[in-house]
């Protein structure tokens, strides 16, 4: 069953929600493997559906212990591994967006 999103692109559309409970889109960007771990590159949405300038998120995918075919996202607290995730991500993506250091 399909449903009608007013003729908007959804196929790379994340729906997450934040700490106090609110829905949260992204558009997913890209998926890096570092080290035998997977983390999800996201841009932020604004409510009008337009792309957010500015910072990407970096998620930690992990499998759900209950539910294999369920993933959950993990912030992830380690510098070292999201400016590692973001040179990877930068450098298959450096003809596609003009990032600023």
């Amino acid at each position: 069953m399909e449903e009608n999103y007013e003729g908007e692109e959804l196929d790379n559309i994340v729906q997450l929600y934040d700490e106090e409970g609110n829905e949260v889109n992204f558009e997913f960007l890209d998926l890096v493997e570092l080290d035998d771990e997977q983390y999800v590159v996201l841009l932020p949405i604004t409510e009008e559906g337009e792309e957010e300038e500015g910072e990407v998120v970096i998620l930690k995918l992990e499998d759900s212990e209950e539910d294999e075919e369920k993933e959950s996202y993990v912030s992830i607290e380690d510098e070292e591994i999201l400016n590692k995730v973001f040179e990877i991500f930068k450098e298959k993506f450096k003809d596609d967006f003009d990032f600023v250091d």
